[in-house]
């Protein structure tokens, strides 16, 4: 029985995943056991095609018959030993928070360096998250955003997402740079969050969040 660390690839494209092969075959503690071009195709092969299950599954996001997230439901449901790393295009909030929430260890962007994603895969094999703060940004944001619902105070997604800033001690300054606008537009919140709520300042907009539940 090998020693090293076998990896599974799943990714559509064809040259991706000889790309992958090819970096993780120059590593010695590194080793590929198999690929597939989609979640369903991984899931059969995991079942019948392994006398040793894959420590490490890179998992594509987006992919036709089985997509990335539903396959990596399946495979931490079935398989809890398998890590899987998300390996993706894509930087969407609310699909970083559902590939870390389907059971993902990690969630990595395609233009990372191949020393950053063996680094990837052999933290992943010790049980290890690795994110860049791109990805952690945009999952910390993705979560702020489904708990900013709009509720019967009338607030607007956006109006929440800053009360929740507020609530967490930001200044305008800091709201305008997490969230991509001017501080203009972050004042013109804050006045209408004032308004709404029926409060005066602005620790009364923190203590409003709190006591809702909200933070």
């Amino acid at each position: 029985m090998s020693n090293n660390i076998q990896v599974m690839i799943v990714d559509d494209h064809d040259m991706v995943r000889v790309g992958l092969r090819t970096y993780i075959s120059l590593e010695p503690d590194l080793e590929v056991i198999g690929e597939a071009s989609n979640g369903k195709e991984a899931l059969e092969k995991l079942e019948k095609e392994f006398d040793t299950l894959p420590d490490i599954v890179l998992m594509d996001l987006t992919m036709p018959v089985m997509d990335g997230i539903a396959a990596t439901r399946l495979i931490c449901e079935k398989y809890p030993a398998i890590k899987v790393i998300m390996l993706t295009s894509f930087l969407e909030e609310a699909k970083v928070v559902e590939a870390v929430e389907s059971g993902a260890i990690s969630y990595m962007l395609k233009t990372v360096s191949s020393d950053q994603l063996i680094h990837a895969i052999q933290s992943a094999y010790r049980g290890m998250p690795v994110m860049n703060s791109e990805v952690s940004l945009a999952l910390t944001r993705g979560i702020r955003q489904r708990n900013a619902k709009p509720e019967e105070e009338g607030l607007t997604t956006r109006e929440k997402e800053v009360l929740l800033l507020i609530a967490e001690g930001k200044t305008n300054k800091d709201i305008s740079e997490e969230l991509f606008i001017s501080i203009k537009t972050v004042k013109t919140h804050v006045s209408n969050l004032l308004m709404k709520c029926e409060l005066e300042d602005r620790t009364q907009l923190a203590i409003f969040a709190h006591r809702k539940g909200w933070v």
